[in-house]
Formats: C-alpha cells, structure tokens, sequence
C-alpha cells in the first residue's frame, strides 16, 4: 500500500524538525503511528491532507471556544491584516482587549499581554519576586505552567506524556528554587511554607488543573492556597491559561470565589492566534517596566491580529454559550461513562464544564499519582480506534478534551457510540 500524504510530510518534517513536530504533544509517540497533517479546518471538524475528517476534541488545545474558522472572525481579520500586521507601537486595539479582560476577570486591575502562556507565568514569577524580594516557588506536580525553566519540575502536559519530569538543560539552582506540593493536598503546602519560611515568593497553581488531564479543585483547596499565601506573605498566582474564559467569563476564579494577586492567560484572548497575558493588582502591576524596575518585553506583543482575534472571541462570551458547553460536556462524559460500563473497561471521566478527560482508571484522579497511575497503553489503543473512527481526540492521556460552539448533540452522540466500538476492540 502507498504511504499516506501524512506519513511523507512526516518522514519529510522529521529531516527539518526535531521529533517532526513544533510541540510535543502533537507527537504520536504516546499513542503510536504518526499524525495526520491537517489541511483545514471547519466549525468542529479538521480535515487532513489525505482526504479524511474528523470531529476534533482538541480544538487548537482549547482556545477554539467558538468552532474554527468563524466566519466573522475571519472576515475581521483579512480586514485586520489588510491595514498592517505589526507595527512595534500601540494600537487602539490593545486598550479595547484590556478593557475587556479587566472587566471579566475579578482580579485583573492591569494587564500586559505577550505572545504565549510561558512568557506570562515567567513573567508573573518575576513579579511575585520582586515585589516579595524571595526567590523561591511553589508549584504542584503535574501542574505545567509552559517551559520556562522553574516549571519543567514534575510538570505536565507533554512533560508528563513524555516521560521527563525534569527536563535537561534545566540548572540545578533554577529548579533548587521550585518547591513542589500536591494538588488538592493543603497541607502539603503548609508544610513546605513552614519548613521554608520567609523565603516562597509565590505560589503558582491552575485552579482547575488541566496539564495532568482534567482534575477539578477539592472543596476548600483553592481558599485555603489564599489564606496560606496571606499569611506567610507570599503572592498568589492563578495560572488560567485554560481555565480563563473556558470556565466562566470571569474564569475558574469567579466559579470558586478566590481570587488571586496575579492571573496568567491565553488560549480565548488570542481567538487561535498566538496570544498570552498576565495581569493583576495595579500595586503589583506597576512595577512592570516601564511603569515600574521589572523588566519584561515582546517585540510582537499587543499583535494587532492576535488583538482582533481576542476582542472578537471575548465578545461572544455568553451565559447561554456557557449553559450550552455545559450541558454538551454533561453529555459526553455520562456518555463516555456510560461506555465503559457497557463494555467493562475501568474509566474515571473528569470534567469540568466543556473540558474533559477519561482517565483509563478505576479510582478517583485527585492528583498527579493517580493520573499518573491510569493505563497509558489503554488509552492509546482507545485512542487508535476512536482516530479510525473519524474522532481526534488529544494524543496523550494526560490532556484534556475541548468542546466548542460548534459541536452538537450529534456529534457527541456519533463519538461515544465511536467510544463504545474503540472500547470493545
């Protein structure tokens, strides 16, 4: 049989890319086999280069909330490109965004946008240290806040689908600095506060952890990070870099009513272009440059077609979308559940509003070892078979599941009678 389109442009992509690929969760490696290449893409389906479609449950690894390709959204943007793609000097567009987030997010007072979600937790961190005047940081296992080198301590995501819990090239200093506690496990933070006391600049955490699959906050975890971080001085950061928008307008924050000193963010305000933020307390805020002595830049930052894309995307938010995403991510994961009872599997579905992940476990996944502890080789034969199926969903057991505006009662419908076929192989 002829190699697939896919499978040249992979053995062509492998001589100019390492692994073939620009991030490592696109790899199949977790999985087997190689990925297909997609050519485009529309509402909730992607199309490959060999021909074939698939209902996508990555959506762009979530920013995707209202389905590909909007029509107006694209419209907006040949408009936007057709006045200029980058100028290096403010816009009105950047005040339009800020304003926007501002006013969605409780705790955001200032914000400064950059081009990725790494850039605003390291940012972020240089903040809570300079205003704190301490070095080190608390963050969870399995908890990924990008690739900056103080987060590449048990982190998640594609770290985690990898295999690296620590990556090389990381210096020892760095990660001596990164302090690690257990997600939904209070006391394990209390404990490193004591033993390092007066010396944590902050504590980082996404409040609905999505980088070791889906795993929703225990009743008082968020509350009592707050309440330890007041007590021994240390700056709160919420890294929503999913969770903001996808949760609520006002993000995991405004669900659980804790709010944070700072907030990173991506994924929605870019509307699927390359977009990050991070924002807060203006006493904290203002000790950015060139407002304040912490120095951080973006040549491309405050992009006028990444800021188009945000103001777009943002403004579509609605309680009726958030109701609907709702009851669609009911759906799929009773569905999914419901699958693995017919057919005997063991499955531990997390979700958390229009974000999902089955876990191929029979216990509850509370944390990074129980993640952990899930079937991986389970999940990639599931995996093969729901891609056979005509359903892309994430190529790792450690990601979450996204829905969109754009899929329907009939496509979750068609994937968990996919899921009931992929499980009974």
């Amino acid at each position: 049989m002829p190699a697939s389109e896919s499978v040249r442009l992979f053995n062509r992509a492998t001589r100019v890319l390492p692994g073939g690929v620009n991030s490592p969760v696109r790899a199949f490696g977790a999985v087997g086999g190689r990925p297909p290449f997609i050519e485009r893409a529309r509402g909730a389906r992607l199309y490959d280069v060999d021909g074939r479609s698939y209902i996508d449950y990555v959506m762009s690894w979530g920013p995707l909330i209202h389905g590909h390709a909007p029509p107006e959204l694209t419209r907006a943007l040949r408009a936007a490109a057709g006045r200029g793609t980058s100028f290096g000097a403010p816009t009105a567009r950047e005040v339009e965004l800020g304003r926007l987030v501002c006013r969605l997010v409780p705790s955001i007072e200032r914000v400064r946008f950059v081009n990725s979600g790494t850039e605003a937790t390291m940012s972020a961190v240089r903040v809570a240290r300079a205003a704190t005047g301490r070095d080190r940081i608390v963050k969870f296992a399995g908890c990924y806040h990008g690739h900056g080198d103080a987060f590449l301590v048990q982190a998640g995501s594609g770290a985690t689908t990898l295999g690296v819990p620590t990556s090389p090239g990381v210096a020892r200093a760095t990660a001596a600095d990164t302090l690690i506690a257990t997600y939904n496990d209070i006391e394990s933070v209390d404990r490193l506060c004591r033993a390092h006391r007066d010396t944590i600049a902050a504590v980082i955490v996404e409040p609905i952890a999505g980088n070791m699959g889906v795993v929703p906050p225990a009743d008082g975890f968020l509350a009592g990070l707050r309440e330890l971080c007041d007590k021994h001085g240390a700056v709160l950061i919420f890294d929503e870099v999913i969770s903001g928008f996808r949760a609520s307008k006002g993000g995991a924050q405004a669900v659980f009513g804790v709010l944070p000193d700072l907030t990173c963010l991506g994924k929605i305000i870019g509307g699927g272009l390359p977009v990050g933020a991070y924002g807060g307390r203006t006493d904290l805020m203002e000790r950015v440059s060139p407002a304040g002595p912490v120095y951080q830049a973006g040549t491309l930052s405050g992009n006028p077609l990444a800021m188009t894309a945000g103001i777009w995307a943002l403004s579509k938010l609605s309680a009726p979308l958030y109701r609907r995403l709702d009851k669609l991510g009911n759906r799929l994961a009773s569905g999914l559940r419901e699958a693995a009872r017919e057919t005997g599997v063991p499955l531990t579905v997390n979700a958390a509003g229009s974000v999902l992940t089955p876990f191929f476990t029979a216990g509850p996944v509370t944390d990074y070892a129980a993640a952990t502890a899930a079937d991986t080789d389970a999940y990639a034969a599931f995996f093969r078979g729901m891609l056979q199926r005509g359903i892309y969903p994430p190529p790792s057991q450690f990601e979450g599941w996204f829905l969109s505006d754009a899929h329907t009662e009939r496509d979750v419908d068609r994937t968990v009678r996919a899921a009931h076929q992929a499980l009974r192989r």
